[in-house]
């Protein structure tokens, strides 16, 4: 019977519950004010949101029957916060920690923002199923309103020095602070928490510089708009109207809110990964009983010493090992190789694996955080929380620059008190806000932002995709790069290298593909996948298929135009009583062979009588040569690393000249080998394409997926090369190259922007030349400084990347 859908008005208050538990999100809800209600089984469920009561009305069961639950954590087990905990909020889910990137130390339950540095908190525990983010949603919908408001507000300003408007100045500063209070007010309140924050624990950062700047300017205007008389005469307009810096006020709150939406957006995205890897695991298992009975449990009931038993193209449970049946089990989330693994009983299978044909009983042994897949979900996320984003150089350069402002701002104070004209307050007070509001950083706000924005869209052209600001940046100083073989180097898939006769056989190569082709099209197994393949690009037309008989890790059997005709291993074809020996015929099959493969031979016997072989493998792309010739001149030390074993991996380093290899490395022992890198003094840049590079990646300054490759890598990585094409490295160096001297220049003429403006607005220059800071050009500075940021970003829309 499916829920009502949410009723918000027809469901009474219960008495003696005003407060309630969203059964969705977990967050405590007043039942007098909750958005939502929702009666199922005779009870009364209230919800923060609507969104919450929709999910709950879809399903009710899911979230009634183990509320806060999932099948797998990150790897994590969960306990109080720490002594440094900042106080709680409502989480995501009752009991996720998070924590800051910058600070680990700061850690909390639910999300929130770091009291030290402002960040947004990243979570420790990242669960499959996707929560809605409310802070994401408020930090949007703030920036759509100060976006709408600030745009209209900086026209006025900024034309009203060259446009004669229909009314007076003094309506004008009405109009301006009409449109500037609810973006600074209430657009910009989070930052004014987090700058109060940043007093309270002595650690001043940006918020701190913009706190002080915006409400500086937004102040100091609301004064001048109310009281104008405050202000000497020389600032003033001729009808009497003071100076106002509301677009100033405006338009910092929402460049910054435009990087705390992209900032959780990265966040989300890179919980996404985590999400994926996790989203590898079934969400039930089939367990079987003592008595033969079988039924389907949480895949977090599983316990060890289970017996489990997996369907064809079902993904393996948990760890374990098979006790009866046998299969071919894609590793590939493991090892990267595309090839699959026959299994049989005493075999070792790894949870989250896809099983590709037959059906085998296996025994849990390892469940819960402790499977493999656990493993690389907890290297991804801490490899991810563990990179410092770029607002740790603004936080290092805010730390000294925030006390110097506060020192010159009331030096000026004093200075004008004691020495300068009548009204002495009066200036005093003006000298004292202009400092404050000129160190207002509106182009170091565009500096970085400008550029990275504008690198992106020309990355996207060609063919690079950057994900991550800082991988972007850190990428011109890579000096090692580290690269997966299967899908990076080669191709990635089972292909067709050869079709080879054997005496006696008594067909052509041709007929044999047609032959194995047309019994192989009912077979699910992915070698049987890359023979077909093989045989429809030599546009081959299969014959229709009769008596099809499939032994799992083991091959087929079928009947094609009266011909029976066996395709599978060398065990398979000896159990069926095929003459001829396999083993005599490898030695001439592998002498007229030649490329970078391992190959995996399918022998075929026709009614009865070994016919030929047909060799399958992986090959190298015919981009790679090129591309790695290209990144040695770039002066880049190449490492290769692969899970595959040691002699094909040998064999592909030998032929595109890699001298360190490093091969069967397990996912684990990827990313340790880059930490053991970054140690050593190295800047390291990991490219791969599978599920098993996701924590190298992750744990790499810098992550490169190719874009053809899973999404896990995809997600785990800064930067994805959209074609899968290794020369991309060489553009996304020169991009970065072009973006790190791009945001350099910006930050010059921020920073000359400032360094000519303080001492201006102090009134250095007044005893001298006269010159105190008039609106007109306090605004002249103001756009000149940031029109210069924008167009010198605009640059890089031209850059060079071939």
């Amino acid at each position: 019977m499916q829920s009502p859908k949410p009723n918000e008005t027809s469901l009474p208050v219960l008495p003696g519950q005003p407060r309630q538990k969203d059964p969705v999100c977990g967050m405590t809800v007043d039942a007098a004010k909750a958005a939502a209600r929702v009666e199922h089984a005779g009870k009364t469920y209230f919800f923060c949101s609507k969104r919450c009561a929709e999910r709950f009305s879809a399903d009710p069961k899911k979230f009634l029957a183990a509320p806060g639950t999932t099948t797998m954590e990150s790897g994590s087990h969960r306990h109080a916060p720490s002594s440094d905990s900042v106080p709680a909020q409502p989480a995501a889910k009752p009991g996720v920690r998070y924590t800051c990137p910058m600070h680990p130390e700061i850690i909390q339950i639910g999300p929130g923002t770091c009291p030290k540095c402002g960040m947004a908190l990243e979570p420790m525990d990242v669960f499959a199923e996707v929560e809605a983010d409310p802070e994401y949603d408020s930090m949007l919908r703030r920036l759509r309103v100060s976006t709408a408001l600030s745009a209209p507000l900086l026209i006025l300003a900024m034309a009203g020095n060259w446009l004669h408007w229909p009314f007076s100045p003094s309506i004008k500063n009405w109009i301006e602070l009409a449109l500037a209070t609810p973006v600074v007010l209430w657009g910009g309140w989070p930052f004014f928490v987090r700058f109060w924050q940043s007093l309270v624990h002595r650690s001043p950062n940006m918020f701190t510089l913009i706190g002080l700047g915006t409400a500086a300017a937004y102040l100091d205007s609301v004064v001048a708009v109310l009281f104008p008389q405050l202000f000497p005469a020389t600032m003033s307009a001729m009808d009497g109207a003071a100076p106002v810096y509301f677009e100033a006020a405006a338009v910092i709150t929402t460049l910054v809110l435009l990087g705390q939406v992209l900032e959780l957006c990265a966040r989300q995205k890179t919980s996404g990964a985590i999400r994926a890897l996790l989203n590898l695991a079934p969400q039930q298992a089939h367990l079987l009983a003592s008595d033969g009975s079988e039924r389907d449990v949480a895949l977090d009931s599983v316990k060890v010493g289970n017996h489990l038993r997996v369907r064809p193209g079902e993904r393996v449970p948990v760890d374990g090992m098979v006790l009866a049946g046998a299969s071919a089990v894609d590793e590939s989330m493991v090892t990267g190789e595309p090839m699959p693994v026959e299994k049989a009983a005493n075999d070792k299978v790894t949870g989250g694996t896809l099983n590709t044909s037959g059906s085998f009983v296996m025994q849990a042994q390892r469940v819960g955080s402790e499977t493999t897949l656990a493993q690389i979900v907890k290297l991804v996320s801490e490899s991810q929380r563990s990179r410092a984003p770029m607002q740790r150089l603004a936080d290092q350069v805010a730390a000294y620059f925030v006390p110097t402002v506060v020192l010159v701002a009331v030096l000026a104070f004093v200075g004008w008190m004691l020495a300068g004209p009548e009204p002495r307050f009066a200036h005093a007070l003006v000298a004292a806000v202009s400092v404050l509001i000129i160190a207002c950083p509106c182009a170091l706000g565009l500096a970085t932002p400008m550029s990275i924005m504008v690198a992106v869209g020309r990355g996207a052209h060609a063919g690079v995709l950057v994900r991550n600001a800082e991988a972007l940046e850190a990428l011109a100083k890579v000096d090692t790069l580290v690269v997966d073989k299967t899908g990076t180097l080669t191709q990635g898939k089972p292909l067709v290298l050869r079709t080879a006769i054997f005496e006696g056989g008594g067909f052509g190569k041709d007929t044999l593909l047609w032959l194995s082709a047309s019994v192989e099209q009912a077979s699910e197994h992915p070698l049987a996948r890359a023979i077909v393949t093989a045989a429809r690009e030599s546009s081959v037309a299969l014959a229709p298929v009769e008596d099809f008989r499939a032994a799992p890790g083991g091959g087929v059997e079928g009947r094609v135009n009266g011909e029976i005709v066996l395709v599978g291993s060398r065990k398979f074809l000896e159990q069926q009583g095929v003459r001829g020996s396999t083993g005599e015929k490898l030695g001439s099959l592998d002498s007229g062979m030649s490329g970078p493969f391992a190959p995996s031979y399918v022998f075929v016997a026709v009614n009865g009588q070994l016919a030929g072989a047909i060799a399958l493998g992986d090959q190298i792309k015919t981009t790679t040569p090129e591309a790695l010739r290209q990144l040695r001149q770039d002066r880049l030390r190449l490492v290769m690393l692969t899970g595959d074993l040691k002699s094909p991996a040998e064999f592909v380093a030998k032929q595109l000249g890699i001298d360190e290899v490093q091969a069967e490395v397990q996912p684990d022992q990827k990313a340790e080998i880059v930490q053991r890198l970054k140690k050593e003094g190295r800047i390291v840049a990991m490219a791969g394409d599978g599920v098993n590079d996701a924590p190298a990646l992750a744990a790499a300054d810098v992550g490169i997926a190719m874009g053809t490759g899973t999404d896990v890598a995809i997600e785990s990585a800064g930067i994805t090369l959209l074609k899968g094409d290794l020369r991309g490295i060489l553009r996304a160096r020169k991009l970065s190259r072009a973006t790190v001297k791009n945001i350099r220049q910006n930050l010059a003429f921020a920073f000359l922007y400032n360094i000519i403006g303080i001492p201006v607005a102090a009134g250095v220059f007044f005893p001298l030349f006269g010159w105190l800071l008039s609106p007109m050009l306090a605004s002249a500075a103001m756009s000149f400084s940031s029109v210069s940021v924008i167009a010198n970003a605009l640059r890089l829309k031209t850059a060079r990347l071939e």
